[in-house]
């Protein structure tokens, strides 16, 4: 990852990314239209040859002028080449039209995020989410994630699920090396990581400890699946304090739960869990560390989507630095047994044990 503690770039070349900054909604909603309008692929398709604007008003049934207004600025952004008369896909329009990330971060950003954001100056000032009226009428997202706008929801969960699930198989190995025969998934939000671990091994029963409506969902998904008799529901409210947690785990598990809290919130979380757990059980914290990614667009993307969640998720959560967050642990009256960076695209597994 650069380095951040140096001003490297010219005053020349900061007034022209000064410019990119003032115009980034605009840029962003271009690549976007140029997407969805299917004009990047239709340069796709046509390869090095390339199509003039003519041509890709046929073939994409966008009149030319559209097709005009929106490659001179993706010219300027970037996205696409051009060579009199003929434009050509450049190599950030190929990743906006096929890479993976980008389309479920660009997604994510137009469909929950882009409304929201306006309200960003209010959510510092106040701690609260204030940009989530834009989607409806709750104190925290969470509370209405079954109940998100149909195009929000879908966007929320192909997000979330993008950077998760690709973990999957090494989390399962180091999991079940130790042959658990219950495990507690605090946070299982729709249940994935539980189908996971009851289709990896026969003999063990997931509880999801979440909020009543998560639950209601979970259970839904995994009755679908055929574990309604291994997948159990808990309803638990992390935000109450005086809520306990049950007890009879072998492993509990967190996974992408804890960023969604405020360090004292993290810390009362896991004070409970400490408090809950048999001496033996281990915990398994699932996380992603702006500070530990190998690559700049990963902390960069981590740090924009810290903002989700100032502006929409709580008002008062984060993805965090890595030490900061295990200074929490610490103090909650855990020890890290080990810590396992660069998991899939850019998870850390923190395996605890009480101290």
């Amino acid at each position: 990852m650069n380095s951040f503690d140096v001003d490297t770039i010219s005053a020349f070349d900061a007034k022209t990314e000064a410019q990119k900054l003032a115009f980034a909604p605009i840029v962003f909603h271009t690549a976007r239209t140029l997407r969805d309008l299917g004009i990047l692929k239709a340069l796709d398709d046509a390869g090095a040859e390339g199509l003039d604007a003519v041509h890709l008003s046929e073939v994409t049934g966008v009149s030319e002028y559209g097709v005009k207004v929106l490659l001179d600025m993706a010219l300027c952004a970037k996205l696409v080449t051009w060579h009199e008369p003929q434009y050509r896909i450049a190599k950030i329009g190929h990743f906006v039209l096929h890479d993976g990330m980008t389309r479920a971060n660009m997604d994510f950003t137009a469909d929950v995020c882009y409304a929201a954001m306006a309200h960003l100056t209010d959510a510092i000032k106040e701690g609260k989410p204030a940009g989530l009226k834009e989607l409806g009428e709750w104190s925290t997202i969470y509370e209405g994630l079954s109940e998100l706008p149909e195009k929000a929801k879908e966007s929320w969960f192909q997000f979330d699920h993008f950077y998760s699930d690709r973990s999957f198989p090494l989390l399962l190995k180091k999991v079940f090396a130790r042959s658990p025969k219950k495990i507690f998934d605090i946070g299982g939000n729709t249940g994935k990581w539980a189908m996971q671990c009851c289709h990896h091994d026969d003999n063990v029963d997931v509880t999801i400890i979440d909020l009543p409506k998560q639950i209601d969902m979970a259970l839904e998904n995994a009755k679908q699946q055929g574990f309604e008799g291994r997948i159990h529901g808990h309803p638990f409210d992390a935000l109450n304090a005086s809520l306990a947690l049950p007890q009879g785990a072998d492993v509990w598990w967190m996974s992408q739960f804890l960023d969604c809290f405020s360090p004292m919130e993290i810390l009362s979380i896991l004070r409970r869990v400490r408090q809950a757990m048999a001496p033996d059980a281990v915990v398994y914290i699932l996380e992603l560390f702006w500070d530990a990614q190998k690559y700049e667009a990963a902390s960069y993307s981590l740090n924009a989507t810290s903002l989700y969640f100032t502006c929409l998720a709580n008002g008062n959560s984060r993805f965090y630095r890595c030490n900061e967050f295990l200074q929490i642990v610490e103090e909650a009256g855990f020890d890290v047994v080990e810590q396992t960076d660069n998991i899939g695209l850019g998870h850390t597994l923190l395996e605890l044990k009480a101290r």
